[in-house]
């Protein structure tokens, strides 16, 4: 009852639809206020509660400074916060990195009308071209996670791998605006090495650090971010970082 007078609270008629669908499992097109498209979910998966943070939660819904023009989205999942970001910026240029090929196919059907987002499958790391393999976690289609070692993984469960300097030269980007991050536990490597190139080209920073997944990841984050120029804020399960040079 209190995740439905939310929806009502936050989105009037069309929150109280949007709920009542989810609830019965007809969500193969959920229409929300502000939002130009339908969105796709996968009924009774963890589509529902990542739908929640992002449409009801809003936990990207940040009052930046600056004018927002590039965003990196990793760990884009089925495409949710990349719809977002897609509608609350409609002029800015989007890359939705997911390695999953599941929530990859979600993710291209539920951004295919948003022609400032592109769907990428790889998987975020330090490194570039790099071969591992999609791990089943068992929590769920929001929660898989990336292994180097094949160990009874299926062949079909290879993705390789996509640095951020990388995403930046495809995209001719000397700058990027948003680089949202929750990639279960994959940001240890990432800020382990290889950072130099892109962070000081950042402007802000969302992230998820999944030290549950993976031991060590908010070490490598904290000790690498301690050595740039950004201010820090709790929001619900991300950070946000703000780079103070800019």
């Amino acid at each position: 009852m209190k995740i439905l007078l939310k929806y009502i609270d936050k989105h009037g008629f069309k929150g109280l639809v949007a709920y009542i669908k989810m609830k019965i499992g007809m969500t193969r097109a959920i229409k929300m206020p502000n939002i130009l498209h339908p969105i796709a979910l996968r009924p009774r998966t963890s589509d529902l509660p990542t739908f929640d943070q992002v449409f009801l939660g809003l936990e990207y819904n940040i009052n930046f400074t600056f004018k927002i023009e590039r965003i990196i989205d990793a760990g884009g999942n089925i495409g949710l916060a990349a719809i977002y970001f897609a509608n609350k910026y409609p002029n800015a240029k989007i890359t939705s990195v997911e390695p999953e090929k599941d929530n990859f196919k979600m993710c291209v059907k539920n951004t295919k009308n948003y022609n400032n987002v592109t769907p990428v499958q790889k998987a975020l790391s330090n490194s570039n071209g790099e071969e591992l393999y999609i791990k089943d976690s068992g929590l769920g289609s929001w929660a898989f996670t990336t292994v180097s070692k094949r160990e009874g993984i299926p062949e079909s469960n290879k993705v390789l791998t996509i640095n951020i300097e990388e995403i930046l030269n495809q995209n001719n980007w000397d700058i990027v605006d948003i680089v949202k991050i929750d990639i279960e536990g994959a940001e240890k490597e990432l800020f382990d090495s290889n950072f130099e190139r892109w962070i000081p080209r950042t402007k802000c920073i969302i992230i998820e650090l999944h030290d549950r997944m993976k031991k060590g990841c908010s070490k490598s984050f904290f000790k690498t971010i301690s050595q740039y120029n950004f201010s820090c804020e709790l929001r619900g399960e991300n950070l946000i970082l703000i780079n103070l040079e800019f």
